[in-house]
């Protein structure tokens, strides 16, 4: 006869298998309420110093966007042979930001990660906001925008003038669209039923509150939260889900394709597709910690977002920064294999040239800071977090700088070697975009549940469950 025995786990051993998601054994109106109170209440002084000093640099953007087009691309410091500047750079950065967004509403669903659910609607927030700032630069590089209709496929009497369909510039016009598209959609049917929530939670006791619940009934859908509509969206969000997934690696490896299709060395390499994706997803994450450490202090939703959220975040982090490290030391392996001089030279150039800075930073923010992550305290820490992450976003940004403008600057002909410097218009503008994505951030965060209600409920416990039995 077996001998049988038996074991119970302990409270510390089922925290560890499942960790809880959400403290302070809410109940669910607790959790509604708690949601839902920054919109219901009149926003913080806080909230407003921010809304400010972001708003001011979107009306510096805009004011150079102006005087851009109405003086012209020279006001920028673009040249022969650098004719790609900060605009490309910061496209591709801003591209780069809204990959996490999917990643973790997507396929992180798909494969039903719990600690996606209190993080996904403001990442999803995130991605729509980055691209929209990406989708801003090719529109002012052109330079004479009310021309942009030249791009598209129509009868002229121009004679044959076309676009070129087999250059991936055009590619990036239907993969990111189709990434915001899908992005959007997903991002605002999670939103509905909580739509719902903050809905039915307004009194309309006087003509204010009367327009808001007919905003949130006409945003909500009329959603009643039945059985069958359940169902409904259930369905729906994981066939959104399942058509997400391959967007988020379709979108940077095109983005890659506008410099591995060229023959400029640096460029013309295989490597550029996972390297830029796994930057992607680094540099997502890292703006993802960015803005939840700063939403979970200044919106008191340490109970939601907390710190297992915090570290899983910063375990990936930390995973994909060493994939962009190895990414680095392929392509210096790649150009001493090839036998390619010109290889050799560039990325000799990039470390010891005159950008030898710029390379160096995205060392040390990309590679070295997130390596931290290896101890529990710092990954832990909502401060060391938030520090590590503004790292991770001036590197990423450097990473740009460093592939477009080291690559550029010395081309193949020594007589046509020039410096780029960027202008002061190119500093406001890239400070501008970072005001555009502020602006539209802090308004969601003031207006829009900013976390996952109906989702987060199904993490805690139903009213009827008893201790930790199965």
């Amino acid at each position: 006869m077996a001998h049988q025995t038996t074991h119970t786990l302990t409270k510390e051993q089922l925290e560890y298998i499942h960790p809880t998601m959400v403290e302070g054994d809410k109940s669910y109106k607790q959790i509604t309420d708690d949601i839902i109170r920054p919109i219901n209440t009149f926003p913080t002084k806080l909230w407003w110093i921010a809304f400010g000093i972001s708003f001011s640099f979107l009306l510096l953007l805009l004011a150079e966007i102006v005087y851009l087009f109405a003086t012209g691309i020279g006001i920028i410091g673009i040249n022969v042979p650098v004719s790609w500047g900060t605009f490309i750079i910061t496209f591709v950065f801003w591209i780069g930001i809204g990959h996490a967004g999917t990643l973790i509403s997507a396929i992180l669903y798909v494969f039903r990660q719990q600690w996606r659910m209190a993080i996904n609607r403001s990442a999803e927030a995130m991605t729509i906001f980055a691209v929209i700032c990406a989708g801003m630069y090719p529109l002012i590089h052109l330079g004479r925008p009310w021309f942009v209709f030249w791009i598209f496929p129509y009868p002229n009497e121009r004679g044959t003038l076309w676009p070129n369909f087999r250059s991936p510039l055009l590619w990036d016009v239907f993969a990111i669209s189709t990434y915001l598209i899908t992005s959007l959609v997903f991002w605002y049917l999670g939103l509905i039923p909580d739509f719902a929530s903050v809905r039915d939670r307004i009194k309309p006791d006087n003509w204010v509150n009367k327009i808001r619940k007919k905003i949130y009934s006409v945003l909500s859908f009329g959603w009643v939260g039945s059985a069958k509509a359940w169902a409904h969206y259930e369905t729906t969000a994981m066939i959104l889900a399942g058509l997400s997934m391959p967007l988020v690696f379709s979108v940077h490896t095109v983005v890659s394709f506008d410099f591995a299709t060229s023959v400029i060395p640096g460029w013309h390499t295989t490597v550029f597709p996972p390297y830029f994706v796994a930057g992607a997803v680094f540099s997502g994450f890292g703006m993802v910690l960015t803005l939840l450490v700063i939403m979970r202090e200044v919106f008191n939703f340490k109970e939601y977002i907390t710190e297992k959220h915090l570290e899983n975040m910063a375990k990936v982090t930390m995973l994909t920064g060493s994939l962009v490290g190895i990414a680095y030391a392929t392509e210096f392996f790649v150009a001493w294999y090839s036998g390619s001089k010109f290889e050799a030279f560039t990325f000799i150039n990039r470390a010891f040239g005159p950008y030898w800075w710029s390379y160096w930073i995205m060392v040390s923010c990309n590679v070295i800071t997130p390596q931290l992550f290896w101890f529990k305290k710092i990954r832990t820490n909502p401060v060391a977090l938030w520090i590590i992450s503004i790292f991770v976003n001036i590197g990423m940004w450097f990473e740009r700088y460093v592939i477009v403008v080291t690559s550029l600057h010395r081309d193949f002909l020594p007589g046509s070697w020039d410096m780029y410097i960027m202008t002061i218009h190119e500093y406001a503008i890239l400070a501008g975009s970072f005001g555009l994505f502020f602006t539209l951030f802090l308004l969601f965060a003031r207006f829009f549940p900013t976390i996952a209600i109906a989702e987060v409920k199904t993490l805690v416990k139903s009213p009827e469950a008893k201790g930790y039995g199965h």
